[in-house]
């Protein structure tokens, strides 16, 4: 692990948290980050290998980064993804300003006093200068084609509340670290987890020698690359000169028809799931091809399984009413599957790696057990629980929760981002959205008395800041890059502290930049990002009518601790469907266990309703269809002879991405600041 390396990481975690803000909304081109394999990553490690490795090789063997080095650098950089995109600063700062504007525009704020939860420090305070602190920020504070000088952005009003949030933050980020260490070996080398994207990664590298990798000189691999590649390269020049070319090439089919033939399917939402959602993935494609059959094949049909559920249920009127509110906090059928399916398998993981697990964690706080787990587990065992309990300490001293909603606010959130690390280990999903958040299944489970209003302000406030759009979550970075790095013998006790590090510093400059340009550009304030600063208040608002109208405001939340449990009141429909789908779950895995042939893996309930799970099921039935086809007719041998065809088209579509990306930044800078036009890769 050499210095460069580290320095080259910590340039690169520096340019993707202080860019990523100017590409997603200004530029307004394909998520710079967006999910858990962002383009801008591989897509300039994709630039690299290919054109600037062998150019150095031929200038000066000296100059080149070896495969150690790279890994390094790759891991420090996709720690750092989960800032600047979905995952925090796409809501951060709207979450902690645009409250302030809100209470004069929504009625209902005042004469609930909502405002009056907020715990001290939380939210920035704008009455030192409002109309340069929080219209400044609405509207932008540049004049005409001039930015604005660092110096007039009002940072001082930032200060108290980024301090107030950045501990807690960076404890569940550390302690999530540490967990991705106590979970890596039973994953990587007991379970041998497939990790296809690490796969595809490792396929590219360099050699240990320092010679290109082999794949390179595949014609296979040249073949998928270059005809991706000219494939959105057309796409994008039809985006630039419509009329003068014939027309974009489709990367999909509207089957919205054929929904109509079936009644049942269509009052599911059928029609929709077959017409919106009918884009290929071509990355999508190719990563199915490495997976299991029955893997690819669940995610395929998930989502049509899920559309024909809801389609009977409707038909029947099964749990069409009985429901609180709506996404993201709301209890519905949507999020109580979704969160049962997460907790079904985080129990069969707990379950498979039981005996590592409590070996691990045995040897954290010096007990003997059976088995000599590695240092790099146990301390990461350590740094978890250390983590975890600032995380509680902290919410309860300056977040005003009790310690029993704040301790278990933060295992669910842990719990939840863990079983997204193992399915991105498991299946290579690398666009993972849940339905529902930790408040969710603790407001289910205790119910709006038990619970209060200002405790269940503070729960939203923290999904909305640390768990709401989790496409970009650090776990399964972190995840992969520890596989990653394994592979190519990097000790990854140390690139996890690197990981510390580039988190920190993507914190430092990313928070900074990203004000920058709102103040610089102003924000839309009817904008997606800006209306969810409402959701955690108009949802407390909604829930003291409920308990106002019930007679039961004034009693609501006046217990704590343990005494909670006496004023429980769970919403039955709701865990009626979180234990069903739980059951689902267990089922599944248990026949899978018993049964080497079963079709059917339990993955396919953690996304059959979920926007990742619609917008992708297409390209996840065509890669197993396609490999289906190839086991079939060419046998294993041809198989592993077309995996360089898929590898290529993997890179293929990280490159077209990146080059769009490319022109627009040279285009904006010869046009004096003109906005290119918008081309997406992926899904926002």
């Amino acid at each position: 692990m050499s210095l460069r390396a580290i320095l080259i990481g910590l340039l690169g975690v520096a340019f993707v948290c202080g860019y990523t803000h100017f590409n997603d909304n200004v530029m307004r081109q394909t998520m710079f980050v967006g999910n858990s394999m962002p383009i801008s990553v591989y897509g300039l490690l994709v630039i690299f290998l290919l054109f600037l490795f062998p150019l150095l090789r031929k200038i000066n063997r000296k100059l080149l980064l070896n495969r150690k080095e790279i890994v390094v650098v790759l891991a420090m950089v996709l720690a750092s993804c989960a800032i600047p995109g979905s995952n925090l600063l796409r809501l951060f700062t709207p979450a902690l300003i645009m409250p302030n504007r809100y209470q004069h525009t929504e009625p209902g704020w005042q004469n609930r006093h909502v405002m009056d939860l907020v715990p001290e420090g939380m939210l920035v305070d704008v009455t030192p200068d409002e109309e340069t602190i929080l219209n400044g920020y609405c509207r932008g504070l540049s004049t005409g084609t001039d930015r604005i000088g660092i110096g007039e952005v009002p940072w001082s009003a930032w200060v108290k509340p980024v301090f107030y949030w950045a501990p807690i933050i960076l404890s569940l980020w550390i302690a999530l670290i540490g967990l991705s260490l106590v979970v890596h070996r039973q994953w990587s080398k007991h379970e041998h987890l497939p990790y296809p994207i690490v796969t595809f990664t490792k396929s590219l590298l360099p050699q240990e020698n320092g010679e290109a990798s082999p794949v390179f000189k595949n014609r296979l691999f040249w073949l998928g690359l270059i005809s991706v590649v000219c494939l959105h390269a057309y796409n994008y020049l039809n985006v630039w000169f419509p009329d003068y070319m014939p027309g974009k090439i489709p990367l999909g089919v509207d089957y919205s028809s054929i929904g109509e033939l079936f009644t049942t399917f269509e009052k599911g939402g059928g029609a929709g799931l077959l017409s919106w959602t009918g884009t290929i993935f071509l990355t999508v494609v190719a990563v199915a091809y490495f997976l299991p059959s029955d893997v690819s094949f669940s995610l395929g049909i998930g989502p049509l399984v899920w559309v024909y559920l809801v389609g009977v249920m409707s038909t029947y009127g099964i749990a069409t009413t009985g429901w609180q509110s709506s996404w993201p906090f709301g209890i519905t059928r949507d999020s109580m599957v979704d969160i049962g399916a997460y907790t079904g398998l985080l129990l069969v993981l707990l379950y498979t790696g039981r005996h590592y697990f409590t070996s691990v964690f045995k040897s954290a706080v010096g007990l003997p057990s059976r088995e000599k787990p590695e240092k790099t587990a146990v301390w990461g065992a350590r740094v978890f629980m250390i983590s975890m309990v600032f995380f509680v300490v902290y919410a309860v001293l300056l977040a005003r929760m009790d310690w029993m909603i704040a301790l278990m606010m933060g295992l669910l959130m842990v719990a939840f981002y863990l079983v997204m690390g193992r399915m991105i280990a498991e299946t290579g999903l690398f666009f993972i959205v849940m339905v529902g958040t930790p408040a969710t299944i603790v407001w289910a489970l205790f119910g709006s008395k038990a619970l209060g209003p200002q405790t269940m302000f503070i729960m939203f406030m923290l999904c909305l800041i640390l768990f709401y759009d989790a496409r970009e979550a650090l776990m399964p970075y972190m995840v992969n890059s520890l596989k990653l790095v394994d592979d190519c013998k990097v000790h990854i006790g140390k690139v996890a502290s690197l990981a510390v590090a580039a988190v920190v510093l993507g914190l430092a400059v990313g928070i900074p930049a990203t004000l920058y340009f709102q103040y610089d550009e102003g924000v839309e304030v009817g904008s997606w990002r800006a209306e969810q600063a409402k959701t955690p208040f108009n949802e407390v608002i909604g829930t003291m009518q409920r308990l106002e109208a019930q007679g039961q405001l004034e009693e609501a939340g006046v217990k704590h601790g343990l005494a909670r449990f006496t004023d429980m009141s769970p919403h039955k429909l709701g865990l009626t469907f979180f234990g069903g789908s739980l059951l689902l779950v267990l089922a599944l895995s248990a026949l899978r266990l018993r049964f080497v042939k079963w079709p059917i893996h339990p993955v396919m309930f953690l996304v059959w309703n979920t926007y990742s799970g619609e917008r992708f099921y297409q390209s996840f039935l065509l890669g197993w269809f396609i490999k289906v086809m190839m086991t079939k007719y060419g046998g294993a041998s041809i198989y592993q002879k077309v995996k360089p065809l898929m590898f290529g088209v993997i890179a293929g579509e990280m490159l077209g991405g990146a080059l769009p990306m490319i022109v627009s930044v040279i285009y904006y800078a010869a046009t004096d600041g003109s906005i290119p036009k918008s081309f997406e890769v992926m899904p926002r």
